[in-house]
């Protein structure tokens, strides 16, 4: 934080389950609430996901009842199914159905909305619903959209992050 204060560009690592639970891990850990929201300009949460074997991927249709379940069928249009792919195994993946990694994220932008509740003291729900409805794209929604490329399974994506709050 002092090393903000002056101007430098700082970057740091925090566990924390979420972007929203940085900022009151933060707080926590006594930075005073002025200076974290004239200090911070965005905090970014990832995990990583499996990336699916490009070789041996097979298609598989989910249908709009499935996105629904799965809490993601505001991310496409309604009533229609949406093609996804799933994992085989083959010699070029050593029969996982994954090759490689890749990160699905979430940026916690401190816009005046975020700013105001953290100077309130809210609790990272309230934090998280701010950026929320300011454009902040959630982890879970950012891993769906590279399943939707494509590029992961659905599985892995359920497994790192939850459904938005």
């Amino acid at each position: 934080i002092q090393a903000a204060l002056t101007g430098h560009i700082v970057l740091s690592t925090l566990h924390t389950n979420d972007a929203a639970s940085a900022v009151t891990r933060l707080l926590d850990m006594g930075v005073e609430d002025y200076l974290l929201t004239s200090t911070v300009n965005g905090v970014m949460s990832q995990r990583l996901v499996r990336r699916l074997c490009p070789h041996c991927k097979k298609p598989y249709v989910l249908s709009y009842a499935e996105l629904t379940n799965m809490g993601v069928a505001h991310l496409v249009e309604e009533g229609q199914p949406v093609t996804v792919y799933e994992p085989v195994g083959c010699d070029e993946c050593s029969h996982t159905g994954y090759r490689g990694r890749m990160g699905v994220h979430e940026l916690l932008i401190m816009n005046d909305q975020v700013r105001h509740q953290v100077l309130q003291r809210a609790s990272s729900e309230k934090i998280y619903q701010a950026a929320r409805e300011h454009g902040m794209l959630s982890m879970f929604e950012d891993g769906f959209s590279k399943v939707f490329a494509g590029l992961t399974s659905t599985a892995e994506v359920l497994r790192v992050a939850q459904a938005s709050r």
